[in-house]
Protein backbone atom coordinates (compact mmCIF):
# COMPACT_ATOMS: atom_id res chain seq x y z
CA UNK A 1 0.00 0.00 0.00
CA UNK A 2 1.17 3.60 -0.86
CA UNK A 3 1.74 6.09 1.72
CA UNK A 4 -1.39 7.87 2.65
CA UNK A 5 -0.04 10.84 4.24
CA UNK A 6 1.86 11.88 0.85
CA UNK A 7 -0.99 10.86 -1.49
CA UNK A 8 -3.15 13.30 0.68
CA UNK A 9 -0.63 15.86 -0.18
CA UNK A 10 -1.20 15.90 -3.87
CA UNK A 11 -4.71 17.78 -2.69
CA UNK A 12 -2.51 20.52 -1.10
CA UNK A 13 0.01 21.16 -4.14
CA UNK A 14 1.58 24.66 -3.93
CA UNK A 15 -0.69 27.29 -5.15
CA UNK A 16 2.66 29.46 -6.69
CA UNK A 17 3.22 26.28 -8.73
CA UNK A 18 0.28 25.79 -9.49
CA UNK A 19 0.13 28.99 -10.97
CA UNK A 20 3.26 29.46 -12.93
CA UNK A 21 2.62 26.46 -14.64
CA UNK A 22 -0.84 27.87 -15.81
CA UNK A 23 1.41 30.93 -16.80
CA UNK A 24 3.65 28.93 -18.58
CA UNK A 25 0.20 27.18 -20.89
CA UNK A 26 -1.10 30.81 -21.29
CA UNK A 27 2.00 31.78 -22.58
CA UNK A 28 1.53 29.03 -25.46
CA UNK A 29 -0.95 30.35 -26.48
CA UNK A 30 -0.99 34.06 -26.63
CA UNK A 31 2.89 34.16 -26.44
CA UNK A 32 5.42 34.97 -23.42
CA UNK A 33 5.94 38.73 -23.76
CA UNK A 34 1.88 39.05 -23.03
CA UNK A 35 1.92 37.37 -19.65
CA UNK A 36 2.72 39.07 -17.29
CA UNK A 37 3.89 36.36 -14.58
CA UNK A 38 4.30 37.16 -11.08
CA UNK A 39 4.22 33.90 -9.90
CA UNK A 40 7.32 31.94 -9.00
CA UNK A 41 10.76 33.27 -7.13
CA UNK A 42 13.02 32.57 -10.32
CA UNK A 43 15.77 34.85 -10.36
CA UNK A 44 15.78 36.44 -13.71
CA UNK A 45 19.43 38.20 -13.77
CA UNK A 46 22.72 36.20 -14.99
CA UNK A 47 24.80 34.38 -13.27
CA UNK A 48 28.48 36.24 -12.22
CA UNK A 49 30.45 35.14 -15.34
CA UNK A 50 33.62 34.14 -12.77
CA UNK A 51 31.49 31.46 -11.69
CA UNK A 52 30.57 30.50 -15.45
CA UNK A 53 34.44 30.97 -16.34
CA UNK A 54 35.43 28.55 -12.73
CA UNK A 55 32.52 25.94 -13.89
CA UNK A 56 34.51 25.83 -17.14
CA UNK A 57 37.65 25.41 -16.15
CA UNK A 58 36.72 22.81 -13.46
CA UNK A 59 34.86 21.14 -16.04
CA UNK A 60 38.16 21.04 -18.08
CA UNK A 61 40.46 19.84 -15.41
CA UNK A 62 42.28 16.32 -15.75
CA UNK A 63 41.48 15.62 -11.80
CA UNK A 64 38.13 13.99 -12.75
CA UNK A 65 38.28 12.19 -9.19
CA UNK A 66 38.18 15.94 -7.27
CA UNK A 67 35.61 17.52 -9.24
CA UNK A 68 33.03 14.75 -10.09
CA UNK A 69 33.75 12.35 -7.27
CA UNK A 70 32.02 11.88 -4.08
CA UNK A 71 31.89 14.70 -1.64
CA UNK A 72 32.91 14.38 1.84
CA UNK A 73 30.13 13.76 4.23
CA UNK A 74 29.88 17.20 5.59
CA UNK A 75 31.33 19.08 1.93
CA UNK A 76 34.82 19.70 0.90
CA UNK A 77 37.10 21.10 3.37
CA UNK A 78 38.59 23.99 1.33
CA UNK A 79 35.18 25.28 0.48
CA UNK A 80 33.71 25.26 4.03
CA UNK A 81 36.76 27.10 4.52
CA UNK A 82 36.49 29.55 1.80
CA UNK A 83 32.96 30.23 3.56
CA UNK A 84 33.90 30.26 6.80
CA UNK A 85 36.42 33.20 5.95
CA UNK A 86 33.82 34.96 3.82
CA UNK A 87 31.68 35.20 6.64
CA UNK A 88 33.96 36.41 9.21
CA UNK A 89 35.62 38.88 6.22
CA UNK A 90 31.70 40.26 6.11
CA UNK A 91 30.10 39.84 9.14
CA UNK A 92 33.10 40.17 12.08
CA UNK A 93 32.22 36.13 13.10
CA UNK A 94 34.59 33.81 14.16
CA UNK A 95 33.10 30.82 12.22
CA UNK A 96 35.74 28.04 11.18
CA UNK A 97 34.95 25.05 8.50
CA UNK A 98 34.16 22.95 11.96
CA UNK A 99 30.78 25.48 11.95
CA UNK A 100 29.56 25.18 8.13
CA UNK A 101 27.85 22.10 6.55
CA UNK A 102 27.39 21.87 2.85
CA UNK A 103 23.84 21.78 1.56
CA UNK A 104 21.40 21.35 -1.99
CA UNK A 105 20.04 25.12 -1.19
CA UNK A 106 18.35 26.76 2.25
CA UNK A 107 15.79 23.85 1.94
CA UNK A 108 18.55 21.09 2.74
CA UNK A 109 20.41 23.33 5.39
CA UNK A 110 16.95 23.93 7.01
CA UNK A 111 15.77 20.35 6.79
CA UNK A 112 19.10 19.40 8.72
CA UNK A 113 19.08 22.59 11.17
CA UNK A 114 15.38 21.34 12.41
CA UNK A 115 15.89 17.22 12.74
CA UNK A 116 19.37 18.93 14.76
CA UNK A 117 17.38 20.31 17.62
CA UNK A 118 13.95 19.34 17.91
CA UNK A 119 12.64 15.90 18.60
CA UNK A 120 8.49 15.04 17.69
CA UNK A 121 6.48 16.87 19.69
CA UNK A 122 8.34 20.07 20.38
CA UNK A 123 7.27 22.98 18.98
CA UNK A 124 8.55 25.23 15.69
CA UNK A 125 7.63 29.21 15.80
CA UNK A 126 7.68 31.09 12.70
CA UNK A 127 5.92 34.55 12.12
CA UNK A 128 3.26 35.03 9.42
CA UNK A 129 3.65 36.29 6.48
CA UNK A 130 6.06 32.96 5.88
CA UNK A 131 7.30 30.95 2.81
CA UNK A 132 4.35 28.18 2.99
CA UNK A 133 6.91 25.29 2.42
CA UNK A 134 7.61 25.66 6.17
CA UNK A 135 4.38 23.71 6.91
CA UNK A 136 5.70 20.32 5.21
CA UNK A 137 9.79 21.15 6.05
CA UNK A 138 9.05 21.35 9.80
CA UNK A 139 5.81 19.02 10.66
CA UNK A 140 7.34 16.27 8.40
CA UNK A 141 10.34 15.87 11.08
CA UNK A 142 7.65 15.18 14.08
CA UNK A 143 7.56 18.50 15.36
CA UNK A 144 4.87 21.07 15.08
CA UNK A 145 5.11 24.44 13.65
CA UNK A 146 3.16 26.72 15.27
CA UNK A 147 2.34 30.40 13.39
CA UNK A 148 2.56 33.68 15.15
CA UNK A 149 -0.36 36.60 12.99
CA UNK A 150 1.33 38.97 10.98
CA UNK A 151 1.84 42.63 12.06
CA UNK A 152 0.46 43.91 9.23
CA UNK A 153 1.40 47.80 9.95
CA UNK A 154 5.03 46.77 9.18
CA UNK A 155 5.49 43.33 8.54
CA UNK A 156 8.33 42.96 11.78
CA UNK A 157 7.67 40.31 14.01
CA UNK A 158 4.43 40.71 16.29
CA UNK A 159 5.94 40.45 19.69
CA UNK A 160 2.39 40.93 21.52
CA UNK A 161 1.43 37.63 19.94
CA UNK A 162 4.48 35.52 20.25
CA UNK A 163 5.21 36.41 24.13
CA UNK A 164 1.59 35.43 24.06
CA UNK A 165 1.82 31.70 22.07
CA UNK A 166 5.34 30.76 23.54
CA UNK A 167 5.82 28.04 25.48
CA UNK A 168 8.56 25.38 27.03
CA UNK A 169 7.51 22.91 24.09
CA UNK A 170 9.18 25.72 21.82
CA UNK A 171 13.04 24.52 21.05
CA UNK A 172 13.19 26.68 17.76
CA UNK A 173 12.19 29.80 16.23
CA UNK A 174 12.44 30.23 12.30
CA UNK A 175 12.60 33.46 10.58
CA UNK A 176 13.27 34.58 7.07
CA UNK A 177 14.94 37.73 6.46
CA UNK A 178 14.61 39.47 3.98
CA UNK A 179 11.56 38.11 3.81
CA UNK A 180 9.06 36.03 1.25
CA UNK A 181 6.57 37.11 0.63
CA UNK A 182 6.94 40.81 1.94
CA UNK A 183 9.84 41.81 1.05
CA UNK A 184 10.35 43.58 4.72
CA UNK A 185 13.77 43.27 6.78
CA UNK A 186 14.29 42.78 10.26
CA UNK A 187 15.64 45.80 11.91
CA UNK A 188 17.92 45.24 14.15
CA UNK A 189 15.85 46.52 17.13
CA UNK A 190 13.51 43.39 15.57
CA UNK A 191 16.12 41.59 15.74
CA UNK A 192 18.14 42.70 19.51
CA UNK A 193 14.82 42.37 21.19
CA UNK A 194 14.13 38.93 19.83
CA UNK A 195 17.05 37.43 21.06
CA UNK A 196 16.85 39.45 24.59
CA UNK A 197 13.81 37.66 24.38
CA UNK A 198 15.05 33.55 23.40
CA UNK A 199 17.95 34.26 25.96
CA UNK A 200 14.96 35.32 28.81
CA UNK A 201 13.07 32.25 28.52
CA UNK A 202 16.24 29.87 27.94
CA UNK A 203 16.78 31.01 31.42
CA UNK A 204 13.18 30.50 32.66
CA UNK A 205 12.51 26.60 31.07
CA UNK A 206 16.33 25.77 31.52
CA UNK A 207 16.97 24.67 27.91
CA UNK A 208 18.30 25.78 24.46
CA UNK A 209 16.25 27.25 22.44
CA UNK A 210 17.74 27.49 18.61
CA UNK A 211 17.10 30.13 16.03
CA UNK A 212 17.04 29.21 13.02
CA UNK A 213 17.63 31.99 10.51
CA UNK A 214 16.54 31.08 6.68
CA UNK A 215 18.96 33.53 4.35
CA UNK A 216 18.71 33.38 0.86
CA UNK A 217 17.42 36.60 0.03
CA UNK A 218 20.45 38.08 2.66
CA UNK A 219 22.30 40.17 -0.30
CA UNK A 220 18.96 41.40 -1.83
CA UNK A 221 18.90 43.90 -0.02
CA UNK A 222 18.24 47.45 -1.23
CA UNK A 223 19.77 51.06 -0.36
CA UNK A 224 19.73 52.89 3.60
CA UNK A 225 18.08 49.85 4.40
CA UNK A 226 18.94 48.33 7.95
CA UNK A 227 19.85 44.75 7.52
CA UNK A 228 21.82 42.78 10.46
CA UNK A 229 23.47 39.48 10.63
CA UNK A 230 21.38 37.45 13.00
CA UNK A 231 24.08 35.30 14.10
CA UNK A 232 25.69 38.03 15.58
CA UNK A 233 23.09 39.00 18.19
CA UNK A 234 22.10 35.36 19.52
CA UNK A 235 24.30 32.56 20.57
CA UNK A 236 22.34 30.12 19.24
CA UNK A 237 21.54 30.91 15.96
CA UNK A 238 21.53 28.22 13.27
CA UNK A 239 22.24 30.25 9.70
CA UNK A 240 20.54 28.62 6.38
CA UNK A 241 21.65 30.05 3.17
CA UNK A 242 21.85 29.52 -0.56
CA UNK A 243 23.40 31.01 -3.24
CA UNK A 244 20.05 30.38 -5.49
CA UNK A 245 19.07 34.47 -5.13
CA UNK A 246 22.54 36.11 -4.91
CA UNK A 247 24.69 34.12 -7.73
CA UNK A 248 21.11 33.42 -9.33
CA UNK A 249 22.06 29.60 -9.14
CA UNK A 250 18.76 28.39 -8.00
CA UNK A 251 18.71 25.39 -10.00
CA UNK A 252 22.26 24.37 -8.99
CA UNK A 253 20.98 23.70 -5.18
CA UNK A 254 24.04 24.85 -4.00
CA UNK A 255 23.95 26.47 -0.13
CA UNK A 256 25.29 25.95 3.49
CA UNK A 257 24.48 25.54 6.97
CA UNK A 258 26.38 27.70 9.62
CA UNK A 259 26.11 27.21 13.35
CA UNK A 260 27.36 29.86 15.07
CA UNK A 261 30.31 29.30 16.81
CA UNK A 262 29.15 30.46 20.42
CA UNK A 263 26.86 27.78 20.49
CA UNK A 264 27.96 25.67 23.08
CA UNK A 265 27.25 22.44 20.37
CA UNK A 266 28.20 24.02 17.51
CA UNK A 267 30.81 21.59 16.02
CA UNK A 268 28.66 18.41 17.24
CA UNK A 269 25.54 20.16 15.54
CA UNK A 270 27.12 19.99 12.17
CA UNK A 271 28.84 16.53 12.89
CA UNK A 272 25.33 15.47 13.36
CA UNK A 273 24.25 17.15 10.04
CA UNK A 274 26.27 14.57 8.54
CA UNK A 275 24.49 11.67 10.36
CA UNK A 276 20.78 13.14 9.75
CA UNK A 277 22.57 13.09 5.98
CA UNK A 278 21.92 9.22 6.18
CA UNK A 279 18.12 9.21 7.60
CA UNK A 280 17.11 11.50 4.99
CA UNK A 281 18.70 10.19 1.85
CA UNK A 282 20.55 14.20 1.45
CA UNK A 283 23.86 13.50 0.62
CA UNK A 284 26.47 16.84 -0.28
CA UNK A 285 26.05 18.95 -3.35
CA UNK A 286 27.98 18.28 -6.70
CA UNK A 287 31.91 18.85 -5.72
CA UNK A 288 32.17 20.86 -8.77
CA UNK A 289 29.27 23.34 -7.85
CA UNK A 290 30.82 23.19 -3.89
CA UNK A 291 34.66 24.00 -5.80
CA UNK A 292 33.01 26.77 -8.38
CA UNK A 293 31.32 29.05 -5.66
CA UNK A 294 33.65 28.83 -3.07
CA UNK A 295 35.98 30.79 -5.87
CA UNK A 296 33.78 33.19 -5.97
CA UNK A 297 32.15 33.38 -2.59
CA UNK A 298 31.95 36.58 -1.95
CA UNK A 299 30.33 37.80 -5.43
CA UNK A 300 26.73 38.52 -6.55
CA UNK A 301 25.11 38.81 -9.62
CA UNK A 302 24.38 42.34 -10.94
CA UNK A 303 21.23 42.30 -8.15
CA UNK A 304 20.36 46.18 -8.51
CA UNK A 305 17.39 45.47 -11.20
CA UNK A 306 15.68 44.34 -8.65
CA UNK A 307 15.43 47.30 -6.36
CA UNK A 308 14.73 49.03 -10.01
CA UNK A 309 12.06 47.21 -10.28
CA UNK A 310 10.21 47.54 -7.08
CA UNK A 311 10.39 51.12 -7.25
CA UNK A 312 8.66 51.18 -10.58
CA UNK A 313 5.78 49.01 -9.07
CA UNK A 314 5.55 50.51 -5.66
CA UNK A 315 5.29 53.86 -7.60
CA UNK A 316 2.48 52.97 -9.62
CA UNK A 317 0.56 50.48 -7.66
CA UNK A 318 0.69 53.19 -4.98
CA UNK A 319 -0.22 55.93 -7.02
CA UNK A 320 -3.33 53.26 -8.35
CA UNK A 321 -4.87 52.85 -4.72
CA UNK A 322 -3.03 49.76 -3.24
CA UNK A 323 -1.88 49.77 -0.13
CA UNK A 324 1.59 48.56 0.30
CA UNK A 325 4.39 48.10 2.56
CA UNK A 326 7.72 49.36 0.70
CA UNK A 327 9.88 46.58 0.53
CA UNK A 328 13.69 46.39 1.88
CA UNK A 329 14.86 43.90 -0.35
CA UNK A 330 14.27 40.40 -2.00
CA UNK A 331 12.54 40.49 -5.09
CA UNK A 332 8.65 40.18 -3.92
CA UNK A 333 5.95 42.74 -3.08
CA UNK A 334 2.89 42.16 -0.82
CA UNK A 335 0.18 44.70 -1.78
CA UNK A 336 -3.40 43.88 0.32
CA UNK A 337 -5.86 42.97 -2.39
CA UNK A 338 -8.26 45.13 -3.22
CA UNK A 339 -11.16 42.96 -2.19
CA UNK A 340 -11.40 40.52 1.55
CA UNK A 341 -11.11 37.68 -0.98
CA UNK A 342 -7.59 37.61 -2.46
CA UNK A 343 -7.87 34.24 -4.02
CA UNK A 344 -10.93 35.67 -6.13
CA UNK A 345 -8.86 39.16 -6.23
CA UNK A 346 -6.19 37.14 -7.92
CA UNK A 347 -8.74 34.86 -10.24
CA UNK A 348 -9.72 38.58 -11.82
CA UNK A 349 -6.13 39.78 -12.43
CA UNK A 350 -6.06 36.83 -14.93
CA UNK A 351 -8.56 38.79 -17.41
CA UNK A 352 -5.85 41.12 -17.65
CA UNK A 353 -2.81 38.21 -17.36
CA UNK A 354 -1.75 39.18 -14.44
CA UNK A 355 -0.56 36.13 -12.60
CA UNK A 356 -0.60 36.82 -9.18
CA UNK A 357 -0.06 34.77 -6.14
CA UNK A 358 -2.79 35.01 -3.44
CA UNK A 359 -1.71 35.31 0.23
CA UNK A 360 -3.93 32.62 2.18
CA UNK A 361 -0.63 29.92 2.43
CA UNK A 362 1.80 32.69 3.63
CA UNK A 363 -0.71 32.86 6.75
CA UNK A 364 -1.87 36.60 5.86
CA UNK A 365 -5.25 36.27 4.16
CA UNK A 366 -6.28 39.43 1.89
CA UNK A 367 -3.05 39.99 0.90
CA UNK A 368 -1.61 38.78 -2.83
CA UNK A 369 2.17 38.04 -3.35
CA UNK A 370 4.25 40.46 -6.80
CA UNK A 371 7.46 38.29 -7.96
CA UNK A 372 8.88 40.91 -9.42
CA UNK A 373 12.16 38.83 -10.74
CA UNK A 374 11.42 39.44 -14.20
CA UNK A 375 12.63 41.87 -16.79
CA UNK A 376 12.28 45.31 -16.07
CA UNK A 377 10.86 46.50 -19.65
CA UNK A 378 7.95 43.51 -18.60
CA UNK A 379 7.45 44.97 -15.50
CA UNK A 380 6.82 48.88 -17.22
CA UNK A 381 4.41 47.02 -19.94
CA UNK A 382 2.34 45.42 -17.43
CA UNK A 383 1.49 48.91 -15.25
CA UNK A 384 -1.53 49.22 -17.46
CA UNK A 385 -2.53 45.94 -16.60
CA UNK A 386 -2.70 46.63 -12.96
CA UNK A 387 -4.34 49.81 -13.48
CA UNK A 388 -7.36 48.20 -15.51
CA UNK A 389 -7.53 45.72 -12.71
CA UNK A 390 -7.50 48.81 -9.68
CA UNK A 391 -9.86 50.23 -11.66
CA UNK A 392 -12.16 47.47 -11.49
CA UNK A 393 -12.94 48.29 -7.84
CA UNK A 394 -13.62 51.78 -8.27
Amino acid sequence: MIAEEYKQMLGKKSVIRELSEYGTERAKEIGYEKVFDYSLGNPSVQVPQAFTDKLIELAASKNSAAVHGYSPSLGISSVREKIAASLNRRFGMDYEKEHIFMTSGAAGAIAHALRSVTKKGDEVMTFAPYFPEYNPYVNKTGAVLKIVPADTVGFQINFPEFEKMFSSKVMAVLINTPNNPSGIVYSTETIEKLAAFLTEKEREFGHDIFLISDEPYREIVFKHVDAPYTAKYYHNTITCYSFSKSMSLPGERIGYLAVNPACKDAELIVEMCGQISRGIGHNCPPSIIQLAVAEVVDLTADLSVYETNMNILYGALTGFGFSCVKPGGTFYMFPKAMEEDAGRFCSRALKYDLILVPADSFGCPGYFRIAYCIPTEKVERSLEAFRQLAQDYQ
